[in-house]
């Protein structure tokens, strides 16, 4: 490790941590800062690459009512740390007292690390790490000292309020199924629903969006493959040439229709013969780092080798980054997935396109979608897609933008 002239490894962390603190002046706080219980003693939030980890944390921090001296922050991204164990003993001598951890995943054996930290230094310690990431309790029994938080992009509600600087509430998924009608018509005084529901369905999910808006896709393109390139390596047993493969299975979920995928032809168009473990595997590693999101069939269990309901990719932006063509049901589908999967089960039924909770039958479709599929569900409710405001058991698509 290079340390710069005259410094210790503490000095130069807090010099980084310094010019961090000038470099962020990110005001708005998403949806889970207030969701989180910060008097755990360890707390971890996992979520993909760019929804905004960093900037919560580094946020929390410049915002902890204690001396500059008494917290530090370390990024794995930018700074190579030999052993967290030993810098944060350091920290802890100089009677430091909240210890920031970003993307966790990239130190070796951090599981260890962090048992040490917490058994023997009493710190508080709050990490974040990829969506992908696993805590191997083999390693070191974590699971009853630390609290995890997964959290997701944008939603709806959130990209409106950042991008109009308004406040707008929140609802329940109830309150959405027994008041569509009231609470669209309230919400639409509020802001031009045409503008922002196409602003956000192409390039809303991700906060950096409104760092550089111009360069918005070609980013996300770069983030998906570091994700790929990088992430994914990281934390799963996977070599170069599968990679290549990762990312060739990506471009095949982006021209496929939302319907159950044939894993035969998946295999013969990923000249894999007949590996279907290893092809189930890949899916595995695209989900849990939410470059796809996998909707499984009612009642088959959560095994990865459970063969998949519908295949997407994680969210609609994703679509236009990585996509050269696609769907608009495609489209249509993956968005509500993304929108209702943060606080919902979602499964794929006999009837309908999704039941949500194992409760809900739900249809999605354009604004002349009838319940022709779903006309004996007691629980049917047609997603429309191109109306502002619904009728009875048909409610607008945009509306469950509204639920985080």
């Amino acid at each position: 490790m290079l340390f710069i002239k005259g410094l210790t490894m503490l000095d130069e962390i807090r010099e980084y941590q310094r010019k961090v603190f000038e470099k962020y002046n990110f005001d708005y706080k998403r949806y889970f800062y207030d969701a989180i219980d910060f008097s755990d003693s360890m707390i971890g939030i996992v979520g993909a690459r760019g929804v905004g980890k960093t900037t919560f944390l580094i946020q929390y921090l410049k915002e902890l009512d204690i001396p500059f001296s008494k917290k530090l922050y370390i990024s794995a991204d930018t700074i190579n740390i030999p052993s967290l164990f030993e810098v944060a003993e350091l920290f802890s001598k100089e009677d430091g007292k909240v210890l920031v951890i970003d993307e966790i995943h990239k130190y070796n054996n951090f599981e260890i690390e962090l048992k040490k930290i917490y058994d023997i230094l009493g710190l508080k310690v709050i990490f974040s790490g990829s969506s992908a990431l696993q805590i191997d309790n083999s390693k070191a029994d974590l699971s009853r000292r630390t609290v995890i938080y997964h959290v997701y992009g944008l939603s709806f509600r959130e990209f409106i309020e950042m991008n109009q600087g308004v406040t707008l509430p929140k609802y329940s998924l109830q309150e959405i199924f027994d008041n569509h009608v009231d609470i669209a018509f309230e919400l639409l005084q509020k802001f031009t629903l045409r503008l922002e529901y196409r602003e956000y369905v192409k390039q809303g999910y991700y906060p950096f969006y409104f760092e550089n808006k111009k360069s918005y896709l070609l980013r996300l393109n770069e983030t998906i493959n570091t994700v790929i390139e990088v992430d994914i390596p990281s934390i799963f047993p996977i070599e170069y040439q599968n990679v290549i493969n990762l990312k060739k299975l990506v471009r095949l979920v982006c021209s496929s229709l939302p319907y159950t995928p044939n894993m035969k032809k998946l295999l013969e168009k990923m000249q894999m013969g007949k590996n279907y473990k290893g092809l189930y595997r890949f899916l595995e590693y695209l989900y849990k780092a939410k470059v796809i999101n996998i909707i499984k069939p009612k009642a088959k269990g959560d095994s990865i080798f459970v063969k998949p309901g519908k295949i997407f990719l994680g969210n609609t932006n994703l679509h236009f980054a990585y996509c050269e063509n696609f769907e608009m049901g495609t489209i249509r589908e993956a968005l509500f997935c993304s929108m209702v999967t943060p606080n919902h089960s979602i499964s794929i039924p006999k009837k309908g396109d999704f039941l949500l909770d194992n409760q809900y039958l739900i249809e999605i479709g354009g604004k002349n979608k009838n319940f022709k599929q779903i006309k004996d569900a007691e629980n049917g409710y047609v997603v429309a897609d191109d109306i502002e405001i619904g009728s009875g058991n048909k409610i607008p698509l945009w509306l469950f933008g509204f639920l985080y």
